[in-house]
């Protein structure tokens, strides 16, 4: 018989020990050997990883953070951008608004021709109550034609230039207005002040007048169209021995915000002049 070389021995020596050392795996047996032989092998890899990743973070982070602060400065930008965009747009519709307001307040009352005009100052006086707009004698504008808005009365023109004028406000200390209670027959008057407030003065004891009136002009004496509102009885001031009682009253025009406004161009107002004597021949 052929021998058997002794390098297939070994092989076979080699299978029997790697089925064995299978045979022990599967039953468990080299659990504990393997953790001895393999926790120092996981340490090691354990230290090197965390190491890796620390030399990459240094390495990237800083790009990183230059990156990021490039993309939030743009966010920034962006959301600024967008906020004036929306602050434009909520002008550009309250505007709207009161454009629109002032149409329909213009085709309700179709007897009068209007010129619309846009606020564009106020008199600094404390003491006075005056804007300014941006239409003038070259638009029709006429001295003493009525202002009004949506709301309400907002006073009259007092001066005039080619492309400007001024508008006494009804709340003017020397404003003075005809009106009626919507539901008195009796005329009255309405006067400014200083405070911008506004009372009615002159009313018999003999009206009611009670919170929540409506108060109109009159038309008597010729300044004013009739029949534009002006505003509400706030409340009223009654004394017995006086002959007349007063009442405050809230303005229906709001006039610290006001933007544009309407002038009624067809009413012609009239200007009562003192009467001089004639010279005789």
């Amino acid at each position: 018989m052929r021998s058997i070389p002794p390098r297939t021995w070994q092989t076979f020596a080699i299978v029997l020990i790697l089925v064995g050392v299978f045979l022990l795996a599967l039953g468990g047996y080299l659990a504990p050997f393997i953790r001895t032989t393999l926790n120092p092998l996981v340490s090691v890899q354990e230290w090197l990883s965390t190491r890796y990743l620390a030399v990459v973070e240094f390495l990237t982070v800083p790009r990183d953070v230059a990156s990021l602060r490039q993309r939030n400065a743009e966010l920034e930008d962006q959301n600024a951008q967008l906020e004036a965009q929306i602050i434009d747009l909520q002008s550009q519709l309250r505007e709207a608004d009161v454009l629109y307001a002032l149409l329909d307040f213009a085709r309700s009352r179709p007897e009068n021709a209007y010129k619309a005009a846009a606020v564009i100052g106020r008199d600094p006086s404390p003491f006075m109550h005056y804007v300014i707009i941006d239409s003038g004698s070259d638009d029709g504008v006429r001295y003493g034609m009525p202002v009004v808005t949506a709301q309400g009365l907002v006073g009259r023109i007092t001066a005039v230039t080619a492309s400007a004028s001024r508008v006494q406000l009804i709340t003017d200390p020397s404003s003075v207005v005809n009106v009626r209670l919507k539901n008195e027959e009796s005329e009255v008057q309405l006067v400014g002040s200083i405070t911008g407030d506004l009372t009615l003065e002159m009313v018999p004891q003999d009206v009611a007048v009670t919170a929540g009136d409506l108060v109109l002009t009159s038309g008597i004496g010729g300044t004013y169209p009739s029949d534009i509102l002006i505003g509400q009885v706030l409340s009223t001031r009654k004394v017995e021995t006086d002959i007349f009682q007063t009442a405050a009253v809230q303005p229906a025009v709001d006039f610290t915000n006001l933007q544009a406004v309407l002038v009624i161009t067809n009413f012609q107002p009239v200007e009562i002049a003192p009467l001089l004597p004639t010279a005789v021949p």
